[in-house]
């Protein structure tokens, strides 16, 4: 273990970002391929027919624009693609069309949102196309019987980010992983989902010893397809290097693949430089011109990203960390906790600072439980508008309403999508506040229960209590607990 200690690992990620566009990159084929029969949608480009000339997707250039602008990065002015070349049985051309050394952004940085708020630098962002898919079918006994090809997810537009090697730890790697999903789904520019291949990540990996400002020799690992499968290889490799250098071996650049059954990185191929790809520009395309028109456009509509959500929720709206992060966990929810708070229709910054505490509470307390017990996947589609709530949560600290019979209606809301205002008068829920209505049930409280008023005196604390459950009784819980307590105690007192 201490050899361990005397080593640092040094990170740098390449993220593979399939982009939500209608057609793909260079043609006019659907971009649908996750719900499509296999081989459906194919054109002369994407099967790579001779003859056939590509076409630049608009929107897609534009999204990548947006991901630049929101990792901070400098937008070329000139951008092209470039050609490239190597041999697999899933590139239909022989090629991939890609971006060499212009790439449309460069020079960014994300922060990730821990406590010493690490900066991450991005390298580069640039646009490729994806390739077709490889499925491989196995014998009866497990051997490789043979393999088939599925051309649709071939020339999907596909966003490669590329860190620099600042990360240092498993920990840095899953905050920006988590951090890139986040803001690729809050941009609405992709789906950002490991498990369907969508956003697929490479670790470039490497260790020295603490001190030594040198890179030494990285290692590449693919086949990752959870965050979680991501930082247990790079965890296996971290140590493996170690082990390596410290048993007299050398580090080779490689390519390794991970193997998530065993939880080992096994060899792959050598790694290849940028030479060995034998890059040109591509000569079917033009380079193009991005506008500064268009670029100042994309970034006056971009929405606030969940870093700033946070910030803004834990500064302005005093909630807590552990409360602004769930909140800003998703897009959806992060709106639905705006919506809310929007619909209290209130200038008061207290009041809003109230409204926003409870309205934390309720979404990630029992809005997060019962969307869990009834299997839902999205807060925009619960049952319960973020108006309603706004309504409950006002009555409640308006005093109202008080909390259980907040849950019993906010059950109702659930079942049956009815207004609380509805729900409160049906079942007369208001709460009793009224000093004259309320020392008259206390004086018939005290009057029916002479033990525990003779136990009072006794100084037997519990004896309050059993007249508070008395009085609660007779009031069917209505009664306001802080008044009614305090004209008990008075009452008794005299």
């Amino acid at each position: 273990m201490v050899i361990f200690l005397k080593y640092e690992s040094v990170i740098g990620l390449e993220t593979h970002v399939q982009l939500d566009t209608k057609t793909k990159m260079f043609s006019t084929s659907s971009n649908n391929y996750q719900s499509a029969e296999p081989n459906t949608l194919v054109d002369p480009v994407t099967l790579a027919l001779p003859g056939t000339l590509p076409l630049v997707n608009k929107r897609a250039v534009e999204d990548a624009i947006t991901i630049g602008l929101a990792l901070n990065c400098s937008i070329r002015e000139i951008t092209k693609f470039d050609r490239k070349q190597y041999t697999y049985p899933d590139l239909m051309k022989g090629y991939q069309i890609s971006q060499f050394d212009q790439p449309i952004c460069f020079d960014g940085y994300l922060d990730l949102p821990n406590k010493k708020t690490s900066r991450i630098r991005i390298n580069r962002v640039h646009m490729e196309e994806d390739v077709a898919k490889l499925i491989h079918v196995e014998g009866p006994r497990g051997n490789p019987l043979h393999t088939l090809i599925d051309v649709n997810r071939s020339g999907v537009p596909l966003m490669e980010i590329v860190t620099e090697p600042d990360m240092r730890s498993t920990e840095e790697v899953e905050l920006y992983i988590s951090s890139l999903q986040k803001i690729i789904r809050y941009l609405g520019v992709g789906t950002a989902n490991m498990e369907d291949g969508s956003f697929r990540c490479d670790a470039n990996i490497s260790v020295r010893i603490k001190g030594v400002k040198r890179l030494t020799t990285k290692v590449e690992i693919k086949n990752m397809n959870r965050i979680k499968a991501v930082t247990r290889a790079v965890e296996y490799e971290i140590k493996r290097q170690i082990r390596e250098i410290e048993s007299g071996g050398k580090i080779i650049q490689e390519t390794r693949g991970w193997n998530d059954n065993k939880g080992i990185t096994v060899p792959q191929r050598s790694k290849e430089e940028a030479n060995d790809y034998r890059y040109f520009p591509e000569p079917d395309i033009p380079p193009l011109k991005i506008q500064k028109t268009l670029i100042k456009k994309i970034k006056s509509n971009l929405p606030e990203l969940p870093i700033e959500k946070k910030r803004r929720f834990i500064n302005e709206l005093n909630l807590s960390e552990y409360d602004s992060d769930l909140l800003t966990s998703s897009k959806n929810i992060s709106i639905f906790f705006d919506e809310v708070i929007k619909h209290s229709n209130n200038k008061n910054k207290q009041y809003i600072k109230k409204v926003s505490k409870e309205a934390a509470n309720w979404i990630n307390g029992e809005i997060f439980r019962y969307i869990k017990d009834t299997g839902i996947t999205d807060i925009s589609v619960i049952p319960v508008s973020a108006k309603n709530l706004s309504i409950l949560i006002t009555k409640i600290i308006d005093n109202e309403i008080n909390k259980n019979s907040a849950k019993k209606i906010f059950e109702i809301m659930w079942q049956k999508k009815q207004s609380p205002k509805e729900i409160i008068e049906k079942l007369d829920l208001v709460i009793v506040s009224d000093s004259k209505q309320l020392l008259n049930i206390v004086e018939e409280v005290i009057k029916n229960n002479p033990n525990a008023v003779e136990d009072y005196k006794n100084g037997k604390d519990n004896a309050l209590k059993f007249l508070m459950g008395q009085l609660m009784k007779l009031t069917k819980g209505q009664a306001d607990p802080k008044q009614s307590i305090e004209l008990i105690r008075s009452k008794l007192d005299e």
